[in-house]
């Protein structure tokens, strides 16, 4: 069985590119968060780990440094010659301009660095990185932007102390996109309250509003968070292992084939991770989701517009662009519950 048979995964699609292998170096920039640093709020989201926002973690290495150390590990796993600089910790559009210029400016000295992976927040994408971004596409670089969105609800948002809605991200999505860069959109599967009829009207919004690539992972509960607190009380039951194949299956065939998908499942440090345990085994997920989609017979985009009524309440949410609406007013306007299967 092999993921790639069934879904457009962004390996693949590196290869189809450029001909081999490219993998993606991750690169902690050294930068914050405005859900942290008081300018949208203090202590980050309810799943954040506080542990990762030490005093040390914050002066890593330099990014020609990272790369080198990054580059001999997947030298010795893959052989891989290529890579993208992935700025993947804290937000990494979340300094001055000429900050960013050189951090990025750094990494795409390395002859061997293709283009850029730049993980950020929805709220923290202006103009002036919207330029810098697509002046590097213009030089020929593979630039990726990637926003976190998670949800398409802004009471979930709210509820894990997210500290941006649904409005902030369609701004930077039609910004980003009118500019021609290409756009990853983050969503957590399992977040407090939502349940697979939250994922597929999430998914639609996003669908909808164009997008070129997709992460989807599953939430972990990791210790030093207000949500492992939530757990140890009861609260905040995390997705079973069987729960989030299917889901992640459903939504797999909701998305066009051309969409790239650059993940399907995520993993925590195992010295944090509380709940669910079956995160810390990447490869087992990745082939429980292959399994499932050849039992199935299906792959990526079989089931695209085969879900009128999750598409209906998807469109009327952005259509009337008030993220305010509540799941019991989508339900009455479409005729659909939360909690109905959309199969």
């Amino acid at each position: 069985m092999n993921l790639a048979d069934r879904v457009h995964t962004l390996g693949q699609a590196l290869l189809h590119r450029y001909g081999e292998r490219v993998h993606k170096v991750a690169i902690n920039a050294g930068l914050t968060c405005p859900n942290r640093d008081g300018n949208k709020g203090r202590g980050g989201c309810t799943f954040c780990n506080n542990a990762s926002f030490n005093p040390t973690a914050r002066h890593p290495p330099s990014v020609s440094e990272q790369i080198a150390a990054g580059r001999a590990v997947i030298r010795r796993r893959t052989r891989a010659q290529l890579y993208l600089a992935y700025f993947q910790a804290y937000t990494n559009t979340y300094a001055e301009l000429e900050t960013l210029r050189s951090l990025y400016d750094e990494a795409l000295a390395e002859p061997d660095v293709v283009g850029l992976s730049v993980g950020t927040r929805p709220d923290c994408v202006d103009s002036g990185v919207i330029k810098l971004l697509a002046e590097y596409q213009a030089q020929g670089k593979e630039i990726w932007l990637e926003l976190g969105l998670q949800s398409a609800f802004d009471g979930t948002l709210a509820r894990v102390n997210r500290g941006h809605g649904f409005a902030e991200y369609r701004t930077a999505l039609l910004a980003a996109r009118a500019a021609g860069l290409s756009v990853c959109t983050h969503l957590i599967l399992g977040l407090p309250g939502e349940t697979p009829w939250h994922y597929r009207v999430t998914l639609e919004r996003v669908l909808e509003l164009g997008v070129d690539g997709l992460k989807l992972h599953p939430l972990h509960v990791v210790r030093g968070t207000l949500l492992a607190n939530e757990w140890r009380r009861g609260e905040y039951q995390p997705l079973t292992l069987a729960e989030y194949l299917t889901a992640v299956a459903d939504l797999v065939e909701l998305t066009p084939p051309e969409i790239i998908f650059h993940r399907l499942t995520g993993t925590a440090e195992s010295e944090l991770l509380l709940a669910p345990t079956w995160c810390s085994k990447k490869w087992a997920v990745l082939n429980g989701i292959t399994a499932e989609l050849v039992r199935r017979g299906t792959r990526q985009g079989d089931r695209v517009a085969a879900s009128p009524n999750v598409l209906e309440s998807a469109y009327l949410l952005a259509r009337v662009g008030d993220n305010s609406l509540s799941v019991d007013s989508v339900a009455t306007a479409t005729g659909v519950s939360p909690g109905q299967s959309q199969a």
